[in-house]
């Protein structure tokens, strides 16, 4: 699936190696990607708690909990003590989202892919000619770039691609605009518990090649990619996670990144040149496809005949190892909905 794609500012379609001729389509070049990355974005203001205080369905369970755990009254006749007297309630709601953050971004949010596995900064391309695009820390230490961000900043961010100046970042926003504010709130929970990591990452810069790329349509912002949406609001809590295709379709939409939108796959934007056009995961791309096939290709990465899959989808097992069964049986279920559409369509 797609969500392993990193912000890939790759050398797809590069006749653009005019790079080292003309001076003056290079100055152009140079001009005209930092328009695109200085456009101002007009988003909506999102809000949410981080965390998510317990729900009444949590409270109430927490509370039966305690009841039958709890001794035998001595007086009767005396009104039953508050079982969540001395729960500190808000140390367990961030407890419970910090485990949700932890399993998401395990499994179907490969957040670790651009900012590194302890979330302090990592490599998205570091290429003399395409750029230098690093995952900007996201722990608590210090260098971090997130330490005052507020929900709506990281909404703005992780949802659209846009930086708190109202700029365009590489963050691959269009993968994860589906994401709920809860699971967002979850993720951000999880990321805040983590420990400090003291470091700068310098911020992006493209270099000759990625400028020519960028000014050429090659590459986009995010941002760019969906600006319709930049004012529609998320949905608050996720589907109930059920083996059903409503569920799988929420989770499905971090795929699109490489799959399309329609899920029909072909070359994939931005990415690299040595990966493979994405699979065409429409009933026309998977005919004879069983669950057991779709699951070796998400676990273990091979494909139906047994062929070990290329980049990126090989890297898919160390996250679908993570992946619960009802994610994995939703997903299936919802590629079974999908209208049939040519490769690339």
């Amino acid at each position: 699936m797609g969500m392993m794609r990193k912000v890939a500012m790759g050398v797809g379609g590069l006749g653009a190696l005019v790079v080292v001729g003309g001076g003056g389509f290079y100055a152009w070049a140079v001009s005209a990607a930092q328009a695109k990355i200085d456009v101002i974005y007009d988003v909506h203001r999102a809000d949410f708690p981080i965390p998510f205080p317990l729900t009444e369905t949590e409270l109430g369970a927490l509370r039966a909990e305690r009841l039958a755990s709890a001794p035998p009254p001595t007086d009767p006749k005396a009104p039953p003590p508050d079982p969540l007297a001395g729960v500190d309630l808000d140390a367990l709601a961030t407890e419970r989202a910090a485990a949700r953050g932890k399993h998401l971004v395990e499994s179907l949010y490969p957040c670790g892919e651009c900012h590194g596995a302890d979330f302090g900064g990592g490599v998205m391309v570091d290429d003399d000619m395409i750029g230098h695009i690093l995952g900007p820390n996201l722990t608590p230490g210090k260098g971090s770039r997130t330490l005052t961000y507020t929900a709506a900043d990281w909404d703005r961010m992780v949802r659209h691609g846009v930086k708190p100046d109202n700029k365009g970042s590489p963050m691959p926003s269009k993968d994860f605009f589906a994401t709920s504010d809860r699971e967002l709130s979850d993720i951000v929970t999880y990321i805040r518990s983590l420990p400090n990591v003291d470091k700068e990452v310098p911020t992006w810069t493209f270099g000759p090649l990625g400028n020519v790329l960028m000014a050429t349509g090659k590459i986009e912002i995010s941002a760019a990619v969906h600006p319709t949406k930049h004012r529609i609001d998320h949905v608050i809590e996720p589907p109930a996670a059920t083996p059903d295709a409503t569920y799988g379709k929420h989770i499905a939409q971090t795929c699109t990144g490489c799959h399309r939108a329609n899920f029909a796959g072909g070359p994939i934007a931005g990415g690299p040149p040595d990966w493979p056009p994405a699979a065409n995961i429409t009933p026309t791309g998977l005919a004879g496809w069983t669950y057991e096939d779709f699951l070796r290709a998400l676990r273990e990465g091979k494909g139906k005949t047994g062929a070990p899959l290329r980049e990126p989808m090989a890297s898919m097992p160390k996250f679908a190892k993570n992946m619960t069964d009802t994610e994995l049986q939703a997903m299936w279920a919802y590629i079974q909905t999908l209208p049939p559409a040519p490769t690339g369509s």
